[in-house]
């Protein structure tokens, strides 16, 4: 064996990436198994969990504003008045 130096090298390098190579693919397959049995379920319950959230939410805000907009209309006379004091307020915390 008379390589040279680079040749021992490349040569060596080549071993290491043969021997590495079904360590690798098994650790791929591990890290993909985890994936699926693991991460993706865990995401899938997540996004069903900021779903139920975010209906929920959008549920009460809509009643809520059906609350207002009854109130409005059976008190219109109190509507204006804290509005009016609402919006007097706001202009002298913005005037200063």
């Amino acid at each position: 064996m008379n390589e040279t130096y680079p040749e021992q090298s490349a040569n060596m390098a080549k071993l290491l990436a043969d021997e590495a190579s079904p360590e690798l693919a098994h650790l791929r397959e591990k890290v993909e198994t985890l994936m699926n049995e693991r991460v993706t379920p865990a995401l899938g319950a997540v996004a069903d969990q900021a779903q139920t959230v975010a209906r929920n939410a959008s549920n009460e805000f809509r009643q809520q504003t059906t609350r207002l907009s009854e109130t409005v209309q059976q008190q219109p006379l109190t509507a204006i008045a804290i509005a009016a004091a609402a919006g007097f307020v706001f202009a002298n915390l913005t005037r200063r």
